[in-house]
């Protein structure tokens, strides 16, 4: 049996079609390598179809991993890579490094469904594979020939395939098959026949490699060392569960009740789902009629008390943003979250993209500031989500939460947190019978509006969308009013700056080059400059996670590099408005806009032309 190829990390692809079951493969085999030691990163990369036409490259579902030591990013392209019929061998190829292990279910690759590929012929019996180590094992008919005594129809037979491929990258990475066995115990715990059938048939993969290793059959066996990560209990978390879990995080050192009002939207889903299930915590989810509903209802429980909270993707928002006003000019403390995706109209539902800047920016009537943040790593959402709710109670503000899909829908390691590590939330709550009280009275430092509760004795007051006198909260149309108003409510938001902590650079400080990057980029931008440095490279990084205010030694910052390159999944929104902040600084840009996050190597590639020409 061939020795372990010892590697600090490694990318495995699983990809097939839409319900072949990449998406449980690739989270198994993600949450075993996490037991084993291994800081893990994930992206799933399935079609917007509900159900695409089968064996077509556009019905294409995918899942990446990237295991090892440290990791920031899903990876650039697989050392293993998994395709379950011709279709996702064509649109996946492009995916694996030269000398990939590539396996393929060869029972698959029938006439019919070579052309359906748009292959001219079979693509197993031509030499194009002659770089990679191509494995060509017959699936079907071993997960046929498994569990012909449990299941003698072969289309509940076929389910269990994509286990097969599992049992496979299990033996080659030298995966125990233990948490997979416990998964299927427990999700079906009342369907004993599939929990037996699924096992025969990861093990049925497992001892196929095991018998073409020892018949000398090229493959390659990798073993990738454990991480070096603090201890603590940590689990695998993805970006919109983690964002649900700091806004109740959030709602617990607030004392206050979580309502949730949205509407369902790819990629931001599954937010809902998982606060629905949290009722025990104080958790309360409306799933509205639609979009304007749900962030209706949202300002309706802030004025009532709860922390507050509204989900959607990048079409959304847009539906969002006259109510958004409302809460802008009542100021009331909201969060909304946007889980960006490729856009404009339905674009690109599944894809990730970081093009809703300019609408969390500036896309409202009237000046209608808000605060914005953006989560830079799935696991981190938590912490933002529940930074978010913490800044919108504690200024009256909206808050815009710009996550992403990759973001979202991707998973990493997430250490659970104490309590008793995050900071208590205090909002600013008027007094009963507070013979003094105005609704539109403020502190004198922050410009912060005291919160007054419905049923608050003594506290009744007016509210609603239309100009407010200073203090008293009455109706005003007096134009001198309106414009004390105006700048009460953005000197706010630019004031809060003053509290934030500053901005932070990494890298060589003697650097003449900076890249920055804002959101759910920083992965890949941390990992290409990491890589540089351990070159010798000269180059510093810089990564905002505060947007609107920027931290106050933003451009402090800016002005002692040389050259400056901002990285952006858009059209370079991020870098207009540092651009309009900041006159006279010379910005470079690098934008992908393909419905998918930078890779490494790209990355790496841009930085050394700008550090190239500095060193000229």
């Amino acid at each position: 049996m061939k020795e372990f190829i010892k590697k600090d990390d490694a990318v495995v692809r699983f990809a097939g079609d839409s319900g072949d079951g990449m998406q449980l493969s690739g989270t198994l085999f993600s949450d075993t390598s996490a037991l084993d030691g291994n800081d893990i990163a994930t992206f799933p990369d399935y079609p917007a179809e509900i159900r695409a036409p089968h064996n077509t490259v556009v019905g294409v579902s995918g899942f990446q991993v990237h295991i090892g030591k440290n990791i920031y990013s899903s990876g650039d392209k697989a050392d293993v890579l998994v395709c379950m019929n011709p279709a996702s061998l064509k649109s996946n190829l492009k995916w694996a490094v030269k000398g990939a292990t590539i396996i393929v279910d060869a029972d698959t690759f029938t006439d019919d469904a070579v052309q359906k590929a748009g292959y001219e012929q079979n693509p197993l019996d031509t030499d194009e594979f002659s770089s990679y180590n191509l494995v060509k094992a017959p699936i079907t008919t071993l997960t046929l020939e498994s569990v012909k005594d449990i299941f003698p129809d072969r289309k509940s037979a076929l389910k269990c395939r994509n286990m097969f491929a599992l049992g496979m990258i299990f033996f080659i990475f030298g995966k125990q098959t233990t948490h997979a066995d416990e998964y299927l115990q427990t999700k079906f715990k009342n369907k004993p026949e599939v929990i037996k059938a699924n096992e025969k048939v990861i093990r049925a993969g497992y001892n196929y490699c095991e018998n073409i290793d020892v018949q000398e059959v090229p493959l390659q066996r990798l073993q990738v060392n454990a991480s070096d990560m603090p201890k603590g209990k940590y689990r695998n978390i993805t970006g919109n569960v983690a964002t649900a879990w700091g806004l109740l995080a959030a709602a617990e050192k607030a004392r206050l009740n979580l309502f949730l009002g949205s509407y369902p939207i790819t990629p931001a889903t599954d937010i809902m789902v998982e606060l629905a299930k949290r009722k025990s915590l104080g958790a309360r989810v409306f799933q509205a009629e639609d979009e304007i509903a749900g962030i209706c209802s949202a300002i309706g429980a802030s004025f009532a008390g709860a922390l507050a909270c509204t989900s959607t993707s990048g079409p959304g928002l847009s539906l969002k943003s006259e109510a958004l006003g409302l809460a802008v000019m009542t100021e009331l403390p909201l969060v909304v979250i946007d889980v960006q995706r490729g856009g404009p109209s339905t674009g690109l539902p599944t894809k990730t993209e970081q093009s809703d800047l300019n609408q969390a920016l500036f896309g409202r009537n009237g000046e209608a500031p808000c605060l914005v943040i953006a989560p830079s790593t799935s696991a981190n959402c938590f912490y933002w989500a529940f930074q978010a709710a913490k800044l919108s109670l504690e200024t009256m503000t909206p808050v815009i939460f710009l996550s992403d899909a990759y973001l979202g829908n991707g998973s990493q390691l997430f250490r659970i947190p104490k309590m008793s590590d995050y900071p208590e939330i205090h909002p600013p709550f008027a007094k009963p019978n507070d013979p003094d009280y105005q609704p539109y009275r403020r502190d004198a430092k922050t410009l912060v509006r005291q919160w007054a509760i419905p049923g608050m004795d003594g506290l009744r007051h007016r509210i609603g969308g239309l100009e407010k006198t200073d203090g008293k909260g009455e109706v005003s149309t007096d134009n001198l009013n309106h414009e004390k108003m105006v700048h009460f409510r953005q000197e706010k938001v630019d004031r809060l700056a003053e509290r934030l902590p500053l901005q932070e650079v990494e890298g060589d400080k003697d650097a003449d080059v900076l890249v920055v990057g804002w959101g759910g980029t920083h992965g890949a931008l941390k990992t290409a400059v990491d890589e540089l440095l351990q070159e010798g490279k000269k180059i510093a990084y810089t990564h905002f996670n505060y947007i609107s205010p920027l931290p106050k030694n933003t451009e402090e910052i800016l002005r002692k590099y040389k050259k400056i390159i901002v990285c952006e999944l858009n059209m370079g929104q991020f870098v207009n408005y540092l651009r309009m902040k900041f006159q006279g600084i010379m910005f470079y840009q690098y934008n992908k806009v393909q419905g998918l996050p930078f890779e490494v190597a790209e990355l790496k590639t841009e930085f050394n032309k700008l550090i190239n020409e500095e060193e000229r």
